[in-house]
C-alpha cells in the first residue's frame, strides 16, 4: 500500500521504552537577575530562562559581536594576529567616555593579538574601537556589519549602535541573542576561544584582572564576558565544560541586570551548579552509525542504512535517560538513486508520553545507485502489485 509519508515506529537497540512519562522538568533556583538563560550547548537545549527575549542594555556583552567579526576577519585573512594597528584619535577619545580601557594612545601601535586581549580580558572600549577600525576602516561601517550579521542570524531583539556597549538609545540585545553570539564564537572560533579564560593581561605596564570572578572560583569555567553600565546593571556570560559519560558537556549561562559584581558571579554559579546537578546528558547516536536498515526499490542494493547526520546528545532530568522514546518518520517507498547525506525522514526524541525533546534529520549513510533496466522494471512491477 503506497503512502507518500507515514510513520515508522521503531525502538533503538540499547534504549528502554517506558510506559510512564519523564518526570516533570526540574525547577531552576531563584535567580536574582532581570533576565537569565541557561543552555546546554552539547544538546542545544534551553534548561532555564526568564525574560530571555526581553530587549535590554547589553553593556560590554556587545563586545562578543565585536570579537566575532574580528575573528572572522582573521579567518578570512583580512587581518593577521601580528599585524600592527594605528590608534586613532577616535579610539583614544574613549578615555573621555568612561568605562573600561586598555589605555592605548595615538603614539602606540598595538598588534591585533594585543588588542584582542585588551578587548576580551580588560574589556577595553578603546581596544574595541581600534579593532573595528582595523577590520572595516571606520566605526559606522563596522557597526553596520554587526547589525547585518545579527539580521542574518535572525536575532530579532538585537540592534547595535556602537562597538563597545556604552549606553545609547537604540542599542539593545537580549539574553537569548547574547547567548547565540557567544555560542557562535565557541563553535566557529575555538582557536581564539582560549582568550576568554585568561585571568589577567598586562599592556604598557598596566596589569588588569579579568572581571569574570568565576574563572578563579570554578575550574570548569573557561569564559566568557562581563558587562556593566548603570542602565544595564551587572551582566555576565559564563561558559563551563565538564567531561561526562556522554562526552564533553558545555553549559552556557547569561545573567543580565544583577545588582553587583558579586551578584552576577553568584547567580551565574547558581545556574551552572543546577544545570550540572539536575540534568543528565545522554548520547543517543554516533556519527555514521546506522539507526535502521530499510528496503530500497529500483536500486543496485536492496537495502539502505539510515542514521543521524552526526552524533546526537539530549539533556534530560537526572535519572530519566532510560525513559527516552525514539521515533523515526520516513518516506515510503524509498526509491533509488539515493545519495549519502540525503534526508529521507526525521528522528524525533520524546518522552514516553510524547513530549518533544529533540529532533534531527534521518539521512542516508551510504549511496544507493540506480539499478539496471531489468532491476528497475522488476521493482516497478512489484510496487504496482503491492
Amino acid at each position: 500500500m503506497n503512502r507518500l509519508f507515514h510513520k515508522l515506529l521503531c525502538t533503538l537497540t540499547g534504549l528502554m521504552l517506558a510506559t510512564t512519562a519523564l518526570a516533570q522538568n526540574p525547577q531552576p533556583p531563584e535567580i536574582a537577575a532581570r533576565q537569565y538563560l541557561l543552555i546546554d550547548l552539547s544538546s542545544n537545549q534551553v534548561l532555564a530562562e526568564r525574560g530571555a527575549d526581553a530587549q535590554a542594555d547589553p553593556a560590554s556583552l556587545t563586545k562578543l559581536m565585536t570579537a566575532y567579526l574580528t575573528f572572522n576577519a582573521i579567518r578570512d585573512k583580512k587581518l593577521a594576529l601580528d599585524q600592527s594597528v594605528s590608534v586613532s584619535l577616535r579610539a583614544w577619545a574613549e578615555r573621555k567616555g568612561g568605562g573600561s580601557l586598555m589605555f592605548i594612545d595615538t603614539t602606540m601601535h598595538p598588534t591585533v593579538a594585543e588588542l584582542l586581549r585588551g578587548l576580551i580580558v580588560q574589556s577595553g572600549n578603546d581596544a574595541a574601537v581600534a579593532l573595528a577600525e582595523a577590520v572595516s576602516g571606520d566605526l559606522d561601517t563596522f557597526v553596520a556589519s554587526m547589525n547585518r550579521q545579527a539580521q542574518a542570524w535572525g536575532l530579532k531583539n538585537t540592534q547595535f549602535k556602537n562597538v563597545s556597549g556604552l549606553t545609547e538609545p537604540g542599542h539593545y540585545s537580549s539574553a537569548r541573542d547574547v547567548a547565540f553570539v557567544a555560542a557562535k564564537i565557541i563553535n566557529e572560533h575555538p582557536e581564539h576561544y582560549a582568550l576568554y579564560s585568561l585571568r589577567q593581561y598586562t599592556y604598557n605596564n598596566i596589569k588588569q584582572d579579568n572581571r569574570n570572578m568565576l574563572l578563579g572560583r570554578d575550574p570548569t569555567v573557561d569564559g566568557m564576558k562581563t558587562g556593566y553600565t548603570e542602565s544595564a546593571g551587572y551582566c555576565l556570560v559564563t561558559s563551563a565544560m565538564r567531561e561526562t559519560p556522554a562526552g564533553p558537556r558545555r553549559l552556557l549561562s547569561v545573567v543580565m541586570g544583577t545588582a553587583s559584581k558579586e551578584a552576577r558571579a553568584n547567580e551565574s554559579q547558581k545556574l551552572l551548579n543546577w544545570g550540572w546537578q539536575a540534568w543528565d546528558a545522554v548520547r543517543l547516536f554516533e556519527a555514521d552509525k546506522p539507526v535502521t536498515t530499510v528496503q530500497v526499490w529500483k536500486g543496485e542494493s536492496k537495502e539502505a542504512k539510515l542514521g543521524a547526520p552526526g552524533a546526537l546528545v539530549v539533556t534530560v532530568p537526572k535519572g530519566e535517560g532510560d525513559k527516552i522514546k525514539t521515533t523515526l518518520e520516513r518516506t515510503d517507498p524509498l526509491l533509488a538513486p539515493l545519495t549519502a547525506g540525503q534526508q529521507v525522514g526525521t528522528i524525533k526524541i520524546t518522552t514516553a508520553s510524547g513530549a518533544a525533546i529533540a529532533s534531527m534529520p534521518l539521512v542516508v549513510l551510504q549511496p544507493v545507485p540506480l539499478a539496471g533496466f531489468l532491476g528497475r522494471t522488476w521493482d516497478a512491477i512489484r510496487l504496482w502489485v503491492k
